[in-house]
């Protein structure tokens, strides 16, 4: 019996737990988190506000200028938070989201990762934080899922790399040269075959093989850019 009442009130906290996310289309990115020493380091803020995107909340920076709609209100939005509670040997980073009352409305898993370097630590692990989102339902409100379908679908082929590149290996990936040989971009491996998470100057996104062809995948004002490049392995 005390199973089935427990059981009840789990579901019944889960489901409201859920619909309070659900109730927000805005997030609110910092633009510096309270672990790091600078604005965007790592593009960490950066990449955390184009996942919000990716999980169908219209998302601005705090130091954006908001529409008036959004700036109008501080309780129409949540409020986006990463933690870190790694140490020397691992990352591990949650993902927060409160409300305007500084209520606690979700608490991503936590995301964890092993490399060495910072750029690549945390990107893995906020993008492993990440995949918790899936378990809301955010996606079922139709103006948001009008919007995801949008980032989802919008590939366009931005350029050809007439030049064929070429890897090679560093550790935990590859750089990947040129004929000059200038490196042009560097990969590091993930779980999935044949897809790797990639940093281009500035720019960071995922190298993928489809269809035996590579492809450099990123964001860019919402939408998703793909680059068709001949690498060597």
């Amino acid at each position: 019996m005390k199973k089935a009442l427990f059981l009840l009130l789990f579901l019944a906290t889960s489901l409201s737990f859920s619909q309070s996310v659900n109730d927000y289309k805005y997030a609110i990115v910092p633009s510096k988190f309270e672990f790091l020493k600078d604005k965007d380091q790592y593009r960490l803020n950066t990449l955390t506000k184009l996942l919000m995107e990716k999980y169908g909340f219209i998302t601005y920076f705090d130091t954006d200028i908001l529409p008036s709609e959004i700036a109008d209100s501080n309780c129409n939005k949540v409020y986006v938070d990463v933690q870190n509670s790694g140490n020397l040997f691992s990352t591990k980073l949650t993902v927060v989201l409160k409300d305007c009352k500084n209520v606690v409305l979700f608490t991503s898993s936590e995301g964890k990762s092993r490399e060495k370097e910072y750029q690549v630590a945390y990107n893995q692990a906020l993008r492993e934080a990440f995949t918790s989102f899936e378990k809301l339902a955010i996606k079922e409100k139709e103006d948001k899922n009008s919007k995801q379908e949008v980032i989802v679908s919008t590939y366009a082929i931005k350029r050809d790399t007439n030049s064929t590149l070429f890897a090679q290996p560093i550790e935990n990936g590859f750089q990947i040269v040129d004929t000059t040989p200038k490196v042009f971009m560097k990969i590091y491996k993930t779980s999935i075959p044949n897809c790797f998470i990639a940093y281009k100057e500035a720019i960071q996104g995922v190298l993928v093989s489809k269809e035996n062809q590579w492809f450099f995948e990123y964001f860019s004002n919402s939408k998703v850019v793909s680059e068709k490049m001949e690498i060597k392995f």
